[in-house]
C-alpha cells in the first residue's frame, strides 16, 4: 500500500498559511463543557442543550425572549449618571462610566419598557450585570421609581428581572437611598392593587436581595440562580462553618420559602403571561 505511505514528515504548512476558527462561532458549558455553535445557543435560549445551564444574559436578550415580536417602548432611554461625590478609585468614575458605556452599548445597569406579552401591556425592567456588576446607583433607582410610577399610572402590571452585586460603592450613600426608593413606589403600586412578579437571576445580591427583588408578589427565578445578601465565601467566613450544598441557590431558596417558584427560560413568557392574568383577576 505505498498510496498510504508518508512522503514529507511532520506539520508543513506555514503559520501564515494556517486557518484560525474565528472568534465568537462556538459557546462553551462552564458546567458541563459542552461545546456547541453561538447559533444553536442562541437558538435555545442561551440555555445549555446537555445540563440546562441557564448561561448570564442581558436586557437585550430577555425583551427578545419576553415582548411579543421584540416590539416595546423604552422609558427614559438616555438618562446617565452624574458623578456628585467626585469619586475616583483607579480611574475616575465619569471615566467609568464613559467606558462602560462604549464597551456595552447601555447607559446604566437597567433598561425599563412596556410592551405586550401574549397581547397584555407589561412594563419591564431589567437589569445588566455587563455594567459595573448590575450595581445600584442613583440612575438604576430613579429608571426603576419612574417605570413603577407608569405601571401604576397606566394600571399595567410589573415585572422586574433582577440581575445585581448589589449597591454601586461609586456613589456611596446616594445608591443606599435608592433602596428605600424603589420599596417605597412598590408599597404605591400594591396600594392600587395591581401585580408585580420579581424575577431573580443568576446573580442576584446586596442591596437588590434587599429591597425590590425580594418584594414580588410573587418572587419567582431561573434554575439554579444564586440570591442572596452577601456572598457564599463571605458567610462561611463569617460563621465559621462548611455551607450546605446548593446553598444560595433558587433551588436553595424555594426549598426555603423565599422563591416561590422556579421557572425555566424556554418557558418564561408563557408562564409570566399566564401568573399575570391569573393575578389580575
Amino acid at each position: 500500500m505505498d498510496w498510504f505511505k508518508r512522503i514529507k514528515e511532520g506539520i508543513t504548512t506555514s503559520t501564515h498559511e494556517k486557518k484560525e476558527t474565528p472568534d465568537g462561532l462556538w459557546s462553551k458549558c462552564p458546567k458541563c463543557k459542552t461545546i456547541v455553535t453561538t447559533k444553536e445557543e442562541e437558538e435555545n435560549l442561551y440555555v445549555c442543550f446537555n445540563c440546562n445551564y441557564h448561561h448570564r444574559i442581558g436586557s437585550k436578550e430577555y425583551f427578545k425572549i419576553l415582548f411579543d415580536n421584540n416590539k416595546f417602548t423604552e422609558i427614559d432611554k438616555n438618562m446617565v449618571s452624574v458623578d456628585v461625590l467626585k469619586f475616583k478609585d483607579k480611574k475616575a468614575y465619569t471615566d467609568r462610566i464613559s467606558s462602560m458605556q462604549k464597551n456595552t452599548g447601555l447607559k446604566d445597569a437597567v433598561r425599563t419598557a412596556h410592551g405586550k406579552i401574549n397581547n397584555n401591556t407589561v412594563v419591564v425592567a431589567c437589569m445588566d450585570f455587563s455594567f459595573i456588576g448590575g450595581s445600584i446607583g442613583s440612575v438604576v433607582g430613579e429608571k426603576i421609581a419612574r417605570a413603577i410610577d407608569f405601571a401604576r399610572i397606566k394600571n399595567h402590571p410589573l415585572l422586574i428581572i433582577s440581575k445585581s452585586g448589589g449597591a454601586r460603592m461609586m456613589e456611596a450613600g446616594i445608591s443606599l437611598m435608592q433602596l428605600a426608593k424603589t420599596s417605597a413606589k412598590l408599597a404605591q403600586l400594591a396600594e392600587k392593587g395591581l401585580p408585580y412578579i420579581s424575577l431573580c437571576t443568576d446573580p442576584t445580591f446586596g442591596g437588590a436581595t434587599a429591597s425590590f427583588s425580594m418584594l414580588g408578589d410573587l418572587n419567582i427565578a431561573e434554575p439554579n440562580a444564586l440570591i442572596g445578601f452577601a456572598g457564599p465565601k463571605v458567610v462561611k467566613e463569617t460563621i465559621g462553618k462548611d455551607l450546605p450544598e446548593g446553598f444560595q441557590t433558587s433551588e436553595f431558596l424555594k426549598e426555603k420559602g423565599f422563591i416561590d417558584i422556579i421557572i425555566d427560560r424556554k418557558d418564561l413568557r408563557e408562564k409570566i403571561s399566564q401568573l399575570f392574568r391569573i393575578m389580575k383577576k
